[in-house]
């Protein structure tokens, strides 16, 4: 049996024409007006029509384009991966990618709506309870969507109140919606990601953002700081991504590069939820044993999952 090339990296900046993404594993249209007829051996959900071609996946949407934001992520998992049509992250990845992409011709510009939507969307649903309490989003607008930015809004909101005056490095940025925010706040930031492509996305539309934002390729167990290079280090839903090791490994390295305080938080899962990569499920007492072995003074709580608070320098 010969053996099966690997799938190309997925490229966030590729133009497309007439709607259509293509890479060798997916292809994406955007459909204007009424969805067409569903086609025999077409998968229809509420928001996206799939078929197999072989070894290509074709997916159609009508997205407009004010619904592309984060919550993109939301849709794909409860439509499509939930209930078992599709399978993994990477093409979970590559799907998101081409929806996006194919809303506009300039991938750039399809990029920095796709980020100004899901921004306002957080700041909207931090505003609709007390910010002080992280906004739990638990009316109004955000109950409308399907919940990725109602669950992670609240999460950044208390992020942001965990941390001490200063500087601010974030470890595994994913699009860096958090970094934008502590930006846009006046603080100075690094985001890192172990992935190339996404650092590379983040460094493009901060710009159009009007955002200054510093980036860095980096895996977060092996970080290229020197010690002590920001005030506060976060960790915020990495470690459930990476085996107990690596996780050791991140938390042993945030502690090195952080001057004054640790800020780390995880969802507290029965079993890790593969749709968003997950590998491991971290409870509280995880948290705690971190915070034990850190030798520094710690707190450990539970809102809106679990948090370590690690204060380096008191």
């Amino acid at each position: 049996m010969s053996a099966v090339e690997p799938a190309s990296a997925i490229d966030p900046f590729v133009a497309t024409r007439d709607g259509v993404y293509r890479d060798a594993i997916v292809e994406v249209h955007a459909l204007h007006g009424v969805r067409p007829r569903r086609q025999l051996r077409t998968v229809r959900t509420e928001h996206f029509d799939i078929v197999r071609e072989g070894s290509l996946i074709r997916l159609s949407h009508a997205l407009r384009s004010d619904e592309i934001d984060d919550d993109l992520s939301g849709l794909l998992a409860e439509e499509l991966f939930q209930p078992g049509w599709l399978r993994g992250p990477d093409l979970f990845e590559r799907l998101l990618t081409g929806i996006v992409l194919s809303t506009r011709a300039d991938p750039l510009d399809a990029w920095a709506n796709f980020y100004a939507n899901t921004l306002a969307r957080v700041a909207d649903t931090l505003s609709v309870d007390d910010p002080k309490a992280g906004g739990s989003g638990a009316t109004g607008a955000s109950d409308t969507r399907h919940g990725t930015i109602a669950d992670y809004a609240p999460v950044y909101g208390l992020a942001e109140q965990a941390l001490v005056p200063g500087s601010a490095l974030e470890l595994g940025c994913c699009f860096g919606f958090l970094s934008l925010r502590l930006a846009a706040g006046g603080r100075p930031v690094i985001a890192s990601d172990v992935s190339a492509g996404t650092v590379a996305l983040l460094d493009a539309v901060a710009p159009r953002l009007g955002l200054g934002v510093h980036t860095r390729t980096a895996d977060a167990g092996r970080l290229p700081f020197d010690d002590k290079a920001a005030d506060n280090v976060l960790a915020i839903h990495l470690l459930e991504h990476l085996e107990p090791r690596h996780g050791d490994r991140v938390v042993q390295e945030a502690l090195r590069v952080a001057r004054r305080r640790v800020v780390i938080a995880v969802p507290l899962e029965r079993e890790a939820d593969e749709t968003w990569g997950h590998v491991r499920t971290v409870s509280l007492d995880d948290l705690d044993a971190w915070g034990s072995a850190s030798g520094h003074p710690y707190d450990v709580r539970e809102a809106h999952g679990g948090w370590l608070v690690i204060d380096v320098a008191p």
